[in-house]
């Protein structure tokens, strides 16, 4: 088959016919590399500023002023002037609630007052579902002239105050329940605490020039159940609490009652049996040194 034929000669055509084939193969490859090298010619180059290090000798010797950031501080400007405490309207019937879930709130203050209608509420504190360690219940003759101020305990939270109107629809009153600049009971309340047995009361007589008196009930640990009278005459109520803590330690009671006129005299009932004591202590708060013994007064319910 292979006669006549020099193996030489066929060598050398084979391998005159790799070398076209690399020939074929070297075009290709090199004109991809000039395109390439032709779109990265198209595109600018980055110029960048070499690195500098400043010393801090080269900073104090260009003369830059260095700013104190220590005497700057960040905060929120407010835009608008603070407001106060909200005031919120309960109609006859109806029920409001203020919930305070931070366990930093421990005092509350609730203050209900009125046009001059009468006042007649329920007031509660919530701890958890089905759980009211404090309730009361308020009635006032004029709730503007005599309106109901009082300290609610509201540690381990969180809190919600309710606050029922049970009068009749033509009665509204406004609420106030805050927590800050809570009223607190003088050095001469917490020293003039005296017992009250169960079932026992006392009554605490004042002198016109009392504008209002502050009450603080306690017991040491046990429920306590009271009754605060404030009478102007012969059994004639113009402001009544009927009081329920749970634990009269941890939950005291603070009110404060407006004593205008002459006359005035606030009685504490101590509602439970007779194992279940509580001290009480009822002083003046509020007096009015400008008005003489000697003043007449006119009517019960006058102001000076």
């Amino acid at each position: 088959m292979f006669a006549g034929k020099n193996p030489q000669n066929l060598q050398h055509k084979r391998n005159r016919r790799f070398s076209s084939s690399n020939n074929l193969i070297k075009p290709s490859l090199e004109g991809k590399q000039e395109m390439h090298m032709l779109l990265f010619a198209a595109t600018p180059a980055l110029r960048m500023a070499p690195p500098v290090m400043q010393v801090r000798d080269q900073v104090a010797r260009t003369g830059v002023n260095r700013i104190d950031t220590g005497r700057y501080s960040g905060g929120v400007v407010p835009t608008r002037t603070p407001t106060g405490e909200l005031v919120v309207p309960v109609q006859g019937g109806s029920l409001r609630t203020w919930s305070f879930r931070s366990p930093a709130v421990e005092q509350v203050q609730v203050v209900l007052s009125t046009e001059g209608r009468p006042l007649d509420a329920d007031v509660e504190l919530w701890h958890g579902p089905d759980n009211t360690p404090c309730k009361m219940r308020v009635y006032c003759e004029n709730g503007e002239l005599r309106p109901f101020s009082a300290v609610i305990e509201t540690p381990r939270g969180p809190n919600t105050i309710a606050i029922r109107n049970i009068g009749q629809l033509e009665f509204p009153f406004a609420a106030t329940v805050s927590a800050e600049r809570v009223g607190q009971p003088t050095e001469e309340c917490l020293a003039s605490s005296k017992v009250v047995q169960g079932g026992a009361l006392r009554t605490y007589a004042f002198d016109p020039r009392v504008d209002s008196v502050q009450v603080l009930l306690k017991t040491d640990g046990r429920p306590l159940n009271a009754r605060i009278e404030l009478l102007q005459g012969p059994n004639n109520n113009k402001q009544v609490i009927e009081l329920y803590t749970e634990d009269g330690l941890d939950r005291p009671f603070l009110c404060f009652l407006e004593t205008i006129g002459s006359g005035n005299v606030v009685r504490v009932v101590n509602t439970s049996p007779v194992e279940f004591p509580m001290t009480a202590s009822v002083v003046p708060y509020v007096i009015n040194e400008n008005m003489a013994v000697n003043d007449v007064v006119v009517g019960g319910d006058a102001g000076w």
